[in-house]
């Protein structure tokens, strides 16, 4: 596998509902893990592979994204197609390695590894059952390479935003779900007070919607809380 990753693997055969979790700008591939234990009681195959670029934080510290960004939080396009296809070809490695359960496969992402869930999914939407984006943003990059795709007005998808989030505006937010409409999809939609984190409301909301949506093989709705 080319990324470096972490794994949250439950005891047993499987095959498990699984989420691939992408983690934020400047963050690493331990970043999203503690969340595991608490979706569907740990009995969720949790894999977080880590971003292929190496960003110097701070002396002797190494964090982590997946593209760069410029100073107006425009994305390069090539960048953007070159995190994909690593991205792919782990999901495709982690579909051989791991008991993934292939008709319960959420992707999910925080901030910047939000836009690549986006990527991935709304790209492939047949492959995912559910798609989550958590304090992030879709941006025209995304969008515009698109192709029509019936499958995508099923996918499943969930936003979470923090309603004091000082860096990624919940507008931000509220422009995706207006794009994703655009698309054909009806996302369900969370905001919370809270900044750029995942609180435990946010968290327990989360946790109910897998439960009684992409987890459960049924249609998970817009209703959240």
């Amino acid at each position: 596998m080319e990324l470096m990753h972490t794994a949250h693997v439950p005891v047993g055969r499987g095959p498990f509902p699984t989420i691939v979790a992408l983690h934020g700008f400047g963050a690493s591939a331990h970043d999203l893990l503690g969340i595991a234990p608490h979706i569907q009681e740990g009995e969720v195959l949790f894999i977080c592979p880590q971003g292929p670029m190496m960003i110097e934080s701070a002396p002797g510290q190494r964090a982590y994204g997946w593209f760069p960004l410029s100073q107006a939080g425009e994305i390069e396009p090539a960048s953007l197609v070159g995190a994909r296809g690593l991205l792919e070809g782990f999901i495709e490695d982690a579909m051989e390695r791991y008991p993934i359960d292939p008709e319960r496969l959420v992707l999910l992402g925080f901030s910047q590894g939000g836009v690549m869930a986006y990527d991935l999914a709304l790209g492939r939407p047949e492959r995912f059952s559910a798609l989550v984006a958590l304090s992030s943003w879709l941006p025209d990059a995304v969008v515009s390479g698109l192709k029509d795709d019936e499958a995508r007005s099923s996918l499943a998808t969930l936003l979470i935003h923090g309603t004091s989030d000082p860096m990624v505006a919940i507008d931000n937010a509220k422009e995706a779900r207006d794009k994703l409409g655009e698309l054909g999809i009806e996302p369900a939609w969370g905001e919370y007070e809270m900044g750029h984190e995942i609180n435990q409301n946010a968290l327990r909301d989360l946790i109910g919607w897998l439960a009684q949506g992409p987890f459960a093989g049924t249609d998970a709705g817009t209703a959240i809380g």
